[in-house]
């Protein structure tokens, strides 16, 4: 059995984030994640995707910012208990609760934060028989290295904002590519549609887009060869397209499960926890969650904002272990108190 003050579920950027901020209140924690490294949807789904909105940082990997993140966090030796799923959560006489993995790890904590991103999430897979034997080799729903599709003819299906991303960020270093979504709207940001349209107006040669559905794949001696494209407006009989291609990348977004999360007896709305917006507490006193899986009014799904959630929700955590404790915030530029939490004054 693990004693601690609060177990983190999930090791994404807010869960690394709350450990941090936890961390410089003298709060100690574990973090528990499904998956086999830390880094959530930022490692799992994009890791060499560019990301631009993150305070003092023009550009950063996913992979980078993981990498600092817990270079940040790392002065708190927060313990990291990897590829261990919760399974179960029940209270505790003390007030405090109960927690079991799918490996047999049990934790006695006070509180628990719970970052879990989109929960337990898999790509929505292309639905033809063929596809599952070129899973990745030639068919791909994530970009895990980018360098495997330079100098390549690229297929990519989709209308959200990874199918756009990943085509803007590809063009740079693809010998060509077909964007192939099956309604001429798109999902992703407009500036990210006009962007590609732009580029594809410009050189039509490296960059199109159709309007259609893919209804098989074309192989020669077991290899992936390109695609057949069906219109999507004119049933079976619709005219077809064969297109050639090295690497098919498929983005038609995520299906979400909260997994043994649904069954806390936490609200649950569209599949995120009701929260508290000044807390981040949920209807359970002493659960809390951050980014993604949670929702209140007026949230923005930001990483930005799960890092303010993080903070707030640490904040929430040490009222909630110490209700008589005056609060005051204090600035690691100038506490002494903090700088020697991280090290970096003796």
């Amino acid at each position: 059995m693990i004693a601690t003050d609060v177990v983190i579920v999930g090791a994404g950027p807010c869960g690394l984030f709350a450990a941090f901020e936890l961390g410089l209140l003298g709060i100690g924690a574990h973090i528990v994640e499904t998956q086999a490294e830390p880094g959530g949807q930022c490692i799992t789904l994009y890791p060499e995707k560019s990301i631009y909105d993150i305070p003092a940082l023009p550009v950063v990997s996913a992979r980078e910012l993981i990498e600092r993140l817990l270079e940040q966090v790392a002065p708190f030796d927060t313990p990291m208990h990897l590829g261990q799923e919760l399974t179960e959560l029940t209270a505790r006489d003390d007030g405090g609760f109960r927690l079991r993995s799918c490996k047999g790890l049990e934790f006695h904590a006070a509180a628990v934060i719970i970052a879990g991103g989109i929960g337990s999430f898999q790509p929505r897979p292309l639905r033809l028989p063929e596809a599952a034997r070129h899973e990745g080799r030639a068919l791909h729903y994530h970009v895990s290295a980018r360098e495997q599709f330079r100098d390549q003819d690229l297929v990519i299906l989709g209308g959200g904002d990874s199918a756009l991303d990943w085509v803007l960020d590809l063009h740079a270093i693809a010998r060509s590519i077909t964007l192939i979504h099956r309604r001429a709207e798109f999902r992703a940001a407009p500036a990210s549609v006009a962007r590609m349209r732009s580029l594809a107006q410009e050189d039509p040669a490296r960059l199109r887009w159709l309007v259609g559905q893919v209804s098989a794949l074309l192989e020669r001696d077991g290899q992936l060869t390109g695609v057949r494209v069906r219109a999507a407006d004119a049933g079976s009989n619709a005219p077809r397209q064969d297109i050639a291609c090295d690497q098919l990348l498929v983005f038609f977004g995520l299906s979400p499960n909260l997994g043994p999360i649904a069954h806390w007896g936490l609200e649950i709305d569209k599949r995120q926890l009701c929260v508290d917006a000044q807390t981040l507490q949920t209807r359970i006193p002493g659960i809390f969650a951050i980014g993604d899986i949670n929702t209140y009014p007026g949230k923005k799904k930001l990483i930005l904002t799960g890092f303010h959630e993080a903070a707030m929700a640490a904040y929430a955590v040490q009222k909630h272990l110490h209700p008589d404790l005056k609060q005051t915030v204090q600035y690691t530029t100038t506490s002494s108190a903090l700088q020697k939490r991280l090290g970096v004054r003796t």
